[in-house]
């Protein structure tokens, strides 16, 4: 076979391939919204007949017990009292929001006015026309009182539904349907406190757009977090490791790190080399961002913050700005990623208008859920504050 003949059969096969995933992703999505449509159509049944009977538990226990009864003896198991309850808390928790209300009259006014349209035609057309816009628009209709999308599997929503904050439990589902993570992956930035960690370093009006349209990244500081949570290295808090050690267990798990550091990321190399006037200087770790569109520099430190880090920093973001990047690439981003850090030192170390280097705390283990909050709030309203 030619050179030729098997770049053509290359090209072609990548081109199949990629309609077959394409398709496999969109039945896969098709398959998720109608098993959820359909329980959450089940979970609107479920409330409506107990409004019906009596307020109280004890009924609405029956209720679902007996349901729970005859559907599993008919179509076996995924019909357990359990599973009923999350279908009716679905639908408690997914109302059908006044915006659908008005795509579904904006639909109406575009099928009358389609009709208006065509005034001059015979009146036993317009006649048929206005039965079928009328029918149809009311279909329309009734699909958006009756049913929201949902785009992720019935196992999300589950998990989804424990999130007591309503806020926090959006910004979840939009990440986990953009970013396609799977059960396992939600439940563990659920579990790393990602929400949290993003709303530190926000202000009121960009915290409520978290909840909106999930961890968008337009400047720098987007892509920053505090802490960044390495549990999944296996480096045990309270054993001494050196800055090698750490170094060798993110190239060793470097996709669970550039899941951590978020969207965009691309790993460009470990210890990269600087030379300066016969003098050698390594940056830890360089990545390259495609959502910014530069290279994001890590140093590591075990110790605490200090000011010779940080100029050391902006050592390699000035070398990179200068020989590595070209004209139509955004500044280089320099994060010193340490175990500790003092506010005063990066105050009074870099300039104000500072848009290039930033500092990080690591921890190498998962903190509880609730420990993370309780050591957490007390900051963000102070932060808030601050930026407002």
């Amino acid at each position: 076979m030619t050179k030729k003949a098997a770049k053509t059969e290359s090209l072609l096969y990548k081109s199949v391939a990629s309609l077959l995933q394409q398709s496999r992703n969109t039945i896969v999505e098709s398959v998720n919204n109608t098993i959820v449509s359909t329980y959450y159509q089940i979970g609107k049944l479920i409330v409506e007949h107990q409004q019906k009977g009596s307020e109280k538990a004890a009924y609405g226990k029956f209720t679902v017990a007996s349901l729970s009864e005859k559907l599993t003896a008919k179509f076996g198991k995924g019909f357990s009292i359990d599973n009923l309850e999350n279908m009716r808390k679905l639908y408690l928790n997914y109302p059908i929001s006044e915006t659908l209300s008005r795509k579904s009259l904006q639909v109406q006014q575009g099928f009358q006015g389609t009709k208006s349209l065509k005034s001059k035609e015979s009146t036993s057309t317009k006649k048929a026309i206005s039965e079928t816009v009328s029918r149809k628009s009311l279909q329309v209709q009734q699909g958006f009182q009756h049913i929201p999308m949902f785009k992720l599997s019935w196992s999300h929503y589950v998990f989804l539904m424990r999130i007591e904050k309503e806020a926090e439990r959006k910004f979840y589902e939009i990440e986990a349907s953009n970013e396609r993570w799977s059960l396992r992956e939600l439940k563990r930035q659920y579990d790393t406190s990602l929400y949290e960690r993003l709303v530190l370093s926000r202000n009121k009006k960009q915290v409520k757009e978290l909840s909106k349209k999930g961890h968008t990244i337009t400047e720098a500081s987007d892509a920053i977090k505090d802490p960044y949570i390495l549990d999944f290295l296996g480096l045990p808090e309270l054993e001494t490791y050196s800055e090698n050690d750490l170094e060798t267990a993110i190239i060793n798990k470097i996709e669970d790190f550039l899941v951590e550091l978020g969207k965009g990321f691309l790993f460009v190399g470990r210890q990269y080399r600087i030379t300066l006037e016969e003098a050698h200087y390594h940056v830890d770790l360089a990545f390259y961002n495609r959502l910014l569109r530069c290279f994001i520099l890590i140093d590591l430190k075990l110790g605490d913050l200090t000011a010779e880090d940080l100029g050391q920093m902006q050592l390699y973001v000035g070398y990179f700005d200068n020989e590595v990047k070209d004209a139509t690439e955004n500044r280089t981003i320099g994060i010193v990623l340490c175990k500790n850090k003092k506010e005063s030192i990066v105050k009074y170390t870099l300039p104000k208008d500072n848009k290039q280097i930033f500092t990080s705390k690591y921890k190498t283990y998962l903190p509880a859920k609730e420990e993370f909050k309780l050591l957490m709030e007390p900051d963000i309203e102070y932060k808030v504050k601050k930026k407002n």
